[in-house]
């Protein structure tokens, strides 16, 4: 049933929008570029300065305003399932068998196939015992923390009582990692590694498929110091002000349509759904409560700030090695900005925990906090775990000097089950030899490719479904159903007027509804996702 459903489905088509030329002719691609494919961990929509941002992201926006930036492209809310999608280029199953299988191919052993030296360094979060490890699925060198994120200053501390107490294991390839030195943080770390493998695979000559995952901005909220007061007093404004702040920035970036596109406002809480967070607005906040928002907003910046001089520095080190020209450089992030905080049981213990220590001290543990995870996603509604697209919409940008057209913008929808078929033409590789008789998954994602060579919209067979926590979602062509889980009902959106789902048409088109229903529940069955 679902194969039926992939093939008859109607196809996804939006409009492209080219800032600069459509197609960069002036040189020939080489038949296998290697391939830099960095992933940010809970980065909101609007956080980089190409996005309408206003933390300090020169790095990235140069990459940008070199590139392609997309304005549509989706991940699935949540870190593991967005990842689990990206390295297989299959919806991921929820069921017990957990989200990496025997039969689903992922991109180490693609890339691997096809002749690259493969490397993951950062976040995993996929397993961190055998068969389950990077080192067992195709890549052959890692270096990270395989189980969720650790503190950046000492990955071996574990996480408070209040948040499970784990302790997140540390690799080096199969070897654990325990001890770290001082000054050590994990962004730096995950920077230097990546540099010390593209100078490795350029002396080697040899093609590579390197997958840095940063585990910033993630929670906990720690930075150097340094990084920190370079943004305070940034966000004395508050929340929406930010958000009114970075929209007219987007508006003046063309990133967004502005007929189509509105800011919307914050969601409330309606039910007892776990992750549906009330938004306080920033006047009725207390004065000591609207410092310490400032501080954490302060410090998450400079978590980012980081983040992009680290990838300044693996930038320059393809420059350093030549290899910039033979080089695709894709970023995005795993999930919109996140808003998690504490459980109210769990609150009181969280207040104690940080009581005193400064906001991205070593020894505190702090989230965002709702007010500003849903600011990172401006224009949108919502945030991480959310089907809105607050919760799924990433940017994402693409370098390929020999192909993409700088400064290109594109409204073409991609997701990450995408970059699996995109990358495999790139590399002139078969998805079935890098499993040869062994039985495999097919392939749900579609090549990029003519979106990236201006060549229009990518042929996309299948509707777009999400499930998350209850939430659900499914995009055919410009409409979007929503289910969201403190509402319990669908939601019918037209996203080539309503980009920020703000005026449901559910009422005026039930059959549409009625139809987007039985695609979403097929879809749901053939994923395993939990009644």
């Amino acid at each position: 049933m679902i194969k039926q459903l992939i093939r008859t489905a109607p196809l996804v088509a939006l409009c492209v929008m080219p800032i600069g030329r459509a197609w960069a002719t002036a040189e020939t691609a080489p038949s296998r570029p290697n391939v830099l494919l960095i992933v940010a961990d809970d980065l909101g929509f609007s956080d980089l300065g190409s996005y309408g941002g206003e933390i300090q992201t020169p790095h990235l926006d140069r990459l940008a305003t070199q590139g392609m930036r997309f304005t549509q492209f989706y991940n699935n809310a949540v870190c593991t399932l967005s990842r689990a999608a990206l390295l297989t280029g299959v919806s991921p199953r929820q069921g017990p068998r957990g989200l990496l299988r025997p039969e689903m191919i992922t991109l180490g052993e693609a890339m691997r196939a096809a002749g690259y030296e493969t490397t993951l360094v950062g976040k995993w979060h996929l397993g961190d015992v055998a068969p389950l490890r990077p080192v067992d699925r195709g890549f052959e060198d890692y270096y990270g923390v395989l189980s969720g994120c650790s503190d950046y200053f000492n990955p071996a501390k574990p996480d408070p009582a209040f948040y499970g107490g784990q302790r997140r294991p540390f690799a080096l390839n199969q070897e654990a990692v325990a001890e770290f030195p001082p000054g050590f943080y994990t962004t730096d770390a995950f920077t230097d590694h990546a540099v010390g493998r593209i100078r490795a695979a350029a002396a080697q000559k040899r093609p590579f498929f390197i997958n840095l995952c940063y585990t910033a901005p993630h929670f906990p909220l720690q930075a150097p110091a340094e990084d920190i007061a370079r943004y305070k007093g940034r966000y004395r404004g508050g929340y929406e002000q930010l958000r009114r702040q970075r929209f007219e920035r987007q508006r003046e970036l063309g990133l967004l349509d502005p007929v189509a596109t509105r800011l919307a406002p914050a969601d409330g809480k309606t039910g007892d759904y776990r992750y549906d967070y009330r938004v306080t607005p920033w006047e009725q906040l207390e004065p000591e409560a609207r410092q310490r928002e400032e501080e954490r907003m302060e410090v998450y910046a400079a978590m980012v700030d980081h983040m992009d001089e680290g990838i300044g520095r693996v930038l320059a080190a393809l420059d350093e090695v030549g290899l910039t020209k033979d080089t695709v450089v894709i970023f995005l992030s795993d999930n919109g900005g996140c808003a998690s905080q504490p459980e109210a049981e769990e609150m009181a213990e969280y207040r104690k925990y940080n009581r005193g220590i400064p906001a991205g001290d070593p020894r505190g543990y702090e989230f965002v906090g709702p007010g500003w995870g849903w600011a990172q996603n401006t224009p949108f509604r919502r945030h991480k775990a959310w089907t809105y697209e607050g919760g799924i919409c990433t940017p994402m940008i693409v370098r390929w000097p020999r192909a993409v057209a700088a400064g290109a913008i594109t409204r073409e929808p991609g997701h990450v089950l995408d970059l699996m078929p995109t990358l495999l033409e790139l590399a002139g590789g078969s998805y079935s030899a890098a499993a040869p008789g062994r039985p495999v998954l097919p392939m749900e994602g579609v090549s990029l490719l003519p979106i990236l060579r201006g060549q229009g919209a990518a042929a996309r067979a299948a509707p777009l479904c999400w499930e998350l926590y209850g939430n659900r979602a499914v995009r055919q062509g410009n409409w979007k159903l929503v289910w969201g889980a403190s509402d319990r009902r669908w939601e019918l959106y037209d996203l080539a007027t309503d980009r920020s789902e703000t005026t449901d048409r559910a009422a005026d088109h039930p059959e549409l509804v009625a139809s987007l229903t039985a695609t979403w529940s097929e879809w749901a069955r053939h994923t395993e996702v939990p009644d």
